[in-house]
């Protein structure tokens, strides 16, 4: 392996490290300030450019309020949802834009039913998508709380 190539257990352990930073609203320069190094640290931790020491890994993982195991989980789905798509692509959604916006606005929401009936309405319009079907805006099946 090339000394300049990033190892890709480091990389992949800086992928968590920046999707639970996202996920929980945190910036740079935030959790560098709590760790106590520069938010250019905590850039090269998040590319894997630099390896986390166990220690500090241990202090991010308290920050974050996780098990230090979460940095080495292969995405947060349950084991029924494992086989939903490609590997990573719970990883991938979560940490897009959209998927931190989608993520933080469901867990606002205190109604179950609520909640299960959103997750009704995704399940809905996907299997139309995978069934090669457009969607249009009558074929919306009705929000029934």
């Amino acid at each position: 392996m090339n000394k300049k190539t990033p190892n890709p257990i480091d990389v992949f352990v800086g992928s968590r490290v920046r999707l639970r930073r996202l996920m929980v609203g945190m910036s740079q320069e935030a959790l560098a300030d709590r760790l106590g190094v520069t938010f250019q640290q905590v850039q090269k931790y998040e590319k894997g450019t630099n390896r986390i020491s166990a220690s500090r890994l241990q202090a991010i993982a308290e920050v974050f309020r996780v098990p230090p195991s979460f940095f080495f989980q292969e995405d947060d789905a349950p084991a029924s949802f494992a086989g939903a798509g490609q590997p990573g692509d719970v990883s991938a959604f979560v940490s897009s834009k959209e998927g931190l916006d989608l993520n933080r606005a469901f867990l606002k929401i205190g109604d179950a039913r609520v909640r299960r009936s959103i997750i009704a309405l995704a399940t809905a319009l996907s299997a139309g998508e995978q069934a090669g079907e457009r969607t249009q805006a009558g074929d919306i099946p009705e929000l029934r709380i």
